[in-house]
């Protein structure tokens, strides 16, 4: 190509900022930065191990087409040559995938095969096949999906019906005219596959894009922002964000591409959207992302659009606290980038994990159970995917000046012997015994009541708003948050498939004091400095050493017996979070074991429940940014 052709080749919308090669120092950058990153690729075992899962799939999906058709009485030669193919896209497709990553995979099925067929069939050719560990469809999702774990490999079907009678094995998905007909969830289903053969062909250097992308991945995932379901971006926002900075600079390396990733994506002035090229209407006439149209396109927050027909917005699912994370996370990217380029930091430093779990004083657990595996995964990830708008209610409170919910829940199986360990473990009450506890020692107990759990624990950190000291305010104020935390729980429990016999739902708040082992993922709970004893004094009447401290209100508060349903593990009458509960330092009271009598729990006198339910109205009086404790009446 000749240098005047060079310098006249545009991509994306605007021209690119530098068409200058890396530098000496970016080439040694890059190489250090290949090395930070070589334990992100996968093996070549793992690399075969998929091909073969892929083949696979592939004469499931052909079996499933030609039943289909059967079942719609085309003849044995229609059925056969109905076709059916599989698209992978997503950070598969891409080349950035590493051990452990899924495979997002689409299914294109002819006109005879709808949305149903591929629930039933499919799913059940899945379950049949030895190698497939797990199937669990998912048709409530914003895109219908089945998620499956094949020999180890976890992959995402989704599904698309086009209106041919044959899909032929050379169908280019990136033909507009294949759009005609559709319902709007084959679009989107489509929309993911287009999108990213589209990234492909929009960037000027695949494999400089493929590195970076790689790097902003890790380091993504590595600060715990890597979770669309979350509010976060997912894998397709970061890949166009990589994608639009590649055209900004279509020569350099991957050293440049990331160093020039956080300094344009720190400054970016939002909501201004990120596109890779200009929108189109089409001929189809179908909806594009317009701003200036729909009302709901404009409330979106950081809109990343998709490049292929119809444009969408990749980050509807963005909160502001959830902005306000990433842009604080962008920001200390630019900050490490500036110092590497000083040879004051190294790379590592840019990809440290992030300290979530112990930045924050206090925190939600949204904690779900069922005694059923398979169940316990829909029934999680339906909770998690409405936890949303439990974070959106929080917001509107207005006393809260953080609000971050991680991205991702822990997983934990008990092991019961009897029906008050099952009732607080659904409640989040684990005792050290339960938590222990195996299966064979469970089994060995001779006991009637004995159960296996299964939860999934979701965690929201949360900081108070600080009051300004000079500000004239009638008295402390008070943080309520059990009319959001109930709706939550009302929202979850009208799933449609919701069972109060087996499922549960509990969300409570916990200092980080008392987090659970699980959440620092094997290193080490952080250490906390040395406390100063506390002065002691003798009482003038009897000269006894007595410690100054102050009593807790809730010291002498009992709280209200629970109401259980002996055919359910849920309480309907949940009891309330004292306020010196978030008032005091320190860990929260262990509860008392609760008592059972025919079939009815009630907690003794001084037992400190932390459960938020409907009923309740915790308070947390906050003065010049520091909860502090309820007067105690005379």
């Amino acid at each position: 190509m000749s240098q005047v052709a060079e310098q006249s080749e545009q991509y994306g919308v605007t021209p690119p900022i530098s068409r200058d090669g890396p530098s000496a120092q970016e080439i040694a950058l890059a190489a250090d930065l290949m090395n930070e990153l070589k334990g992100t690729f996968e093996s070549a075992d793992e690399g075969r191990l998929r091909e073969a899962v892929l083949g696979r799939v592939t004469k499931h999906v052909k079996e499933f087409i030609y039943q289909a058709c059967i079942r719609r009485n085309l003849s044995e030669q229609a059925a056969r040559n109905a076709g059916g193919k599989i698209y992978t896209f997503g950070s598969y497709r891409l080349g950035v995938h590493g051990p452990g990553s899924d495979i997002d995979t689409l299914v294109v099925a002819p006109k005879h095969v709808d949305r149903q067929d591929f629930m039933d069939i499919f799913l059940e050719i899945l379950k049949k096949d030895e190698w497939v560990e797990e199937a669990n469809p998912v048709p409530e999702a914003y895109v219908p999906v089945i998620d499956a774990k094949i020999k180890g490999i976890s992959m995402d079907f989704t599904f698309a019906r086009l209106a041919l009678s044959v899909i032929p094995d050379d169908l280019d998905l990136g033909d507009d005219s294949i759009l005609k007909n559709l319902d709007e969830k084959c679009v989107r289903s489509l929309n993911g596959s287009r999108s990213t053969d589209a990234v492909l062909r929009l960037v000027p250097n695949v494999h400089v894009f493929r590195d970076a992308l790689r790097a902003i991945k890790y380091w993504a995932q590595r600060r715990a922002i890597y979770s669309n379901v979350s509010g976060f971006l997912g894998g397709v926002a970061w890949a166009l964000l990589v994608a639009r900075v590649c055209q900004l600079y279509p020569n350099g390396n991957s050293a440049t591409i990331v160093r020039r990733f956080f300094l344009i994506m720190s400054m970016w002035k939002w909501p201004q959207p990120v596109v890779l090229r200009k929108i189109e209407d089409g001929y189809l006439h179908m909806r594009v992302w317009n701003p200036k149209i729909y009302p709901s396109d404009k409330a979106h927050r950081m809109p990343i659009i998709t490049p292929a027909y119809p444009s969408m917005c990749s980050t509807h699912n963005v909160m502001n606290c959830t902005f306000e994370i990433m842009q604080e996370e962008l920001k200390r990217g630019h900050d490490i980038c500036l110092r590497i380029s000083n040879n004051e930091a190294k790379w590592s430093e840019l990809f440290e994990k992030h300290k979530f779990f112990s930045k924050y004083h206090y925190y939600l657990q949204i904690i779900t159970s069922c005694d059923d595996a398979e169940i316990q995964k829909k029934w999680s990830k339906t909770v998690e995917s409405k936890g949303r708008q439990l974070v959106n209610k929080l917001e509107e409170s207005g006393t809260l000046a953080r609000i971050h919910p991680f991205v991702k829940g822990f997983n934990k199986t008990y092991y019961t012997i009897n029906r008050e360990e099952h009732a607080n473990i659904v409640l989040g009450n684990v005792s050290p015994e339960v938590a222990n506890r195996t299966e064979e020692e469970a089994n060995q107990v001779q006991s009637d009541g004995r159960q296996t759990i299964h939860t999934t624990t979701f965690y929201i950190g949360m900081e108070i708003t600080r009051l300004d000291p000079s500000a004239a305010t009638p008295g402390p104020r008070r943080l309520d948050i059990s009319i959001p935390t109930s709706e939550f729980i009302k929202t979850a429990r009208s799933w449609e498939l919701y069972q109060p016999e087996i499922m549960g739902i509990a969300v409570r708040h916990i200092k980080n004091s008392a987090l659970p082992e699980d959440v620092f993922e094997g290193e080490g709970r952080p250490r906390k400095a040395v406390k100063r004893s506390k002065a002691v004094k003798a009482t003038p009447e009897s000269g006894e050493v007595q410690t100054n401290k102050r009593r807790r209100p809730s010291d002498e508060v009992s709280s209200p017996p629970l109401s259980v349903d002996p055919n359910s593990l849920v309480p309907s009458v949940l009891p309330p979070i004292p306020a010196s509960e978030f008032a005091q330092p320190g860990p929260p009271k262990t509860p008392v074991p609760p008592q059972v009598n025919n079939g009815v729990r009630s907690e003794p006198n001084g037992a400190s429940a932390t459960q938020v339910g409907p009923a309740t109205a915790p308070q947390l009086p906050i003065t010049n940014g520091h909860a502090q404790p309820q007067p105690q009446a005379p």
